[in-house]
């Protein structure tokens, strides 16, 4: 993981970064100075990224001439703190001060600092002192947050980003890894050579880490002894050279921030990840290619079609590549990844080809492909439900945003990689239906199907289904009702529509709570018990169905003689196990769709 990384980070934009002691940093004020160390002015804007001193973790460290105020002047907003956290953070603020200024007088040999040196040191009175009071009362406590950077007067260039200033900061890098290199011959297990040294300093930090740190995360870490071995010390353990780890935190930086601005559907300016998908608050995923920037096959998952993903069947069924683009010998990669404390916690890790990943996502969406009616053409249609939107409905209603990146990080596998979901996550669905289903409506508004996410529910129980009954060369469930099914849980699963049907003209459609709401847990988990009571009460409905429309009542009990006849030995089972019970609910939520477009067409024949 840690080399793909690594020879991501090769091909990634990397302008104006030339060496690896350099990287962007975002400045957001200019203290602007004279030649005498004089100070003049403020100048805060928005961010603007600088190439600076790179610094891989600050503990213990200070950059060269760029950083906060606390760094640069020494700055305590007293304001806003306590007694008690006033001498603590005075303290603390002293110390990274002191830092600062070292890093400074390690490098008083440059000419180019000698106004900063004056602005500290010998006119210190008309320089810090000065530019102290003025930061606390004219520069905006929203934007003293921000890096500060010196400027001199009457030049273009900020001090620090002069080429003398950088070759300063690069010799004495390369002089510093030369001494670590000394006497030492170990060669990294990323790019197996020993260029670079293996040492016991932080890769760096990896920011936008859902949950994680604000200051950034490390993808790997050492901080306590019985993690070590060898006598190795930290990252000594990990045997990646500081060239490797750098390179990786720069790839997964670049992972997680990559994107563009973009309109969404209501015409709103939102952030558009490319290599990125949030699954969660605290769960996301970062993939890309080995040869390519470009994954456009895994925009469907967001934003299915008819279209695309028809153009997706073709391209695989008829063994052309022509609708997707670079699938040729290219390999994709994913890191399923969330925040823990100060660490990043890899919750998995795929590597496989793109003519694979392009196989599995048309068998994901042949799995989760059901149809349902829709209310505005007024017609039975395709859905294939996004990938959000399955992740969801699966999640129980307790703000559980573990649970939620566990269900996204396991159906991500299921549609990369094709394999079946696991037992737990067909339970925590059915519980969904069963809990919901047995709600009462709000008063003075009757819930449909939509009400509940049904139709994403549905189509997750049948890619688990379908993907068990593949492993035991058992039929596959279809998208919409299949009469020639004879699986007695999804005979149960129609029938108990049916009885709802009956149920619902012998009442007149006025209905609060009815046997779906009293009924359908007890009928999906022992039908014996539950079907025999509801039979009972289906014979009243229907005989006071057939006083008013005698027709009708006749087609339900046609219907459901036809029903029971199809069951075998033509009484109902005692349990359902759980694939059972998800039978039984697509055999309920097929029925009632074809009910629906029943409905329109006698409509339609009607007017």
């Amino acid at each position: 993981m840690i080399k793909e990384l690594v020879d991501l980070a090769e091909r990634i934009p990397k302008e104006g970064i030339s060496h690896d002691a350099l990287d962007f940093v975002p400045i957001s004020i200019e203290c602007v100075i004279d030649k005498e160390g004089n100070f003049k002015k403020f100048i805060p804007h928005e961010k603007q990224l600088s190439l600076c001193e790179r610094i891989a973790a600050k503990k213990g460290k200070a950059r060269l001439l760029v950083d906060k105020a606390e760094e640069v002047l020494e700055f305590v907003d007293e304001g806003i703190l306590d007694k008690s956290e006033l001498k603590k953070t005075k303290s603390k603020s002293k110390f990274k001060h002191e830092l600062f200024m070292q890093k400074l007088k390690n490098y008083s040999e440059l000419q180019e600092l000698n106004p900063v040196l004056s602005f500290y040191e010998t006119n210190s009175s008309n320089g810090v002192d000065k530019a102290r009071e003025v930061f606390a009362t004219e520069v905006d406590e929203k934007q003293r947050s921000g890096n500060i950077a010196f400027l001199l007067l009457g030049e273009g260039k900020r001090i620090h980003e002069q080429d003398i200033i950088y070759n300063a900061i690069i010799s004495d890098f390369e002089k510093s890894m030369f001494e670590l290199l000394e006497n030492r011959f170990e060669k990294c297990s990323t790019c197996d050579s020993s260029s670079y040294p293996i040492t016991d300093l932080p890769h760096g930090a990896i920011k936008r880490v859902p949950k994680g740190q604000s200051s950034g995360c490390a993808l790997v870490s050492y901080n306590f002894t019985a993690a070590e071995s060898y006598g190795l010390k930290g990252n000594e353990n990990s045997s990646i050279c500081t060239h490797c780890g750098r390179a990786s935190v720069d790839a997964m930086n670049w992972l997680l921030a990559n994107g563009s601005m973009k309109k969404n559907e209501k015409g709103k300016e939102v952030f558009n990840y490319k290599n990125r998908k949030n699954i969660s608050d605290d769960t996301a995923v970062v993939f890309w290619l080995r040869n390519s920037d470009e994954i456009s096959i895994l925009d469907m998952l967001d934003n299915p079609t008819e279209e695309s993903i028809h153009s997706l069947f073709d391209s695989v069924y008829s063994g052309s590549k022509t609708s997707a683009t670079k699938l040729d010998a290219d390999t994709f990669y994913s890191l399923t990844l969330s925040g823990a404390a100060a660490r990043i916690a890899i919750r998995d890790w795929i590597e496989t080809s793109l003519d694979y990943l392009q196989s599995n996502l048309v068998q994901w969406f042949q799995d989760i492909e059901i149809t349902r009616f829709d209310t505005n053409e007024k017609k039975i249609s395709k859905y294939y439900p996004r990938f959000n939107s399955l992740v969801l409905s699966a999640k129980s209603k307790s703000d559980s945003t573990v649970q939620h990146g566990r269900i996204g990080a396991v159906l991500w596998k299921s549609a990369i990689l094709g394999f079946s979901p696991p037992l737990w996550l067909l339970n925590s669905i059915l519980n969904r239906i069963r809990a919901e289903q047995s709600e009462k409506p709000p008063e003075g508004r009757k819930l449909s199907l939509w009400d509940y996410k049904l139709p994403e529910r549905i189509a997750l129980l049948k890619l688990y289904l379908n993907r068990i009954n593949k492993k035991n060369e058992r039929n596959n469930i279809m998208a919409e009702l299949d009469e020639t099914n004879k699986n007695t849980a999804y005979i149960c699963g129609r029938i108990f529509a049916v009885l709802e049907s009956i149920q619902y003209f012998a009442s007149g459609g006025n209905l609060n709570v009815g046997i779906r709401e009293r009924f359908f847990s007890f009928a999906s988990t022992m039908p014996s018990t539950a079907f025999g009571r509801l039979m009972k009460l289906t014979q009243h409905h229907l005989s006071k169905i057939s006083g008013e429309k005698p027709g009708l009542a006749i087609d339900f009990d046609k219907k459901l003689q036809e029903l029971i006849c199809k069951l075998e030995g033509n009484c109902f089972p005692p349990v359902f196990s759980l694939e059972d019970q998800a039978c039984f609910a697509i055999g309920y939520y097929h029925q009632k769709q074809n009910e629906f477009s029943n409905k329109q067409k006698n409509k339609e024949k009607q007017s």
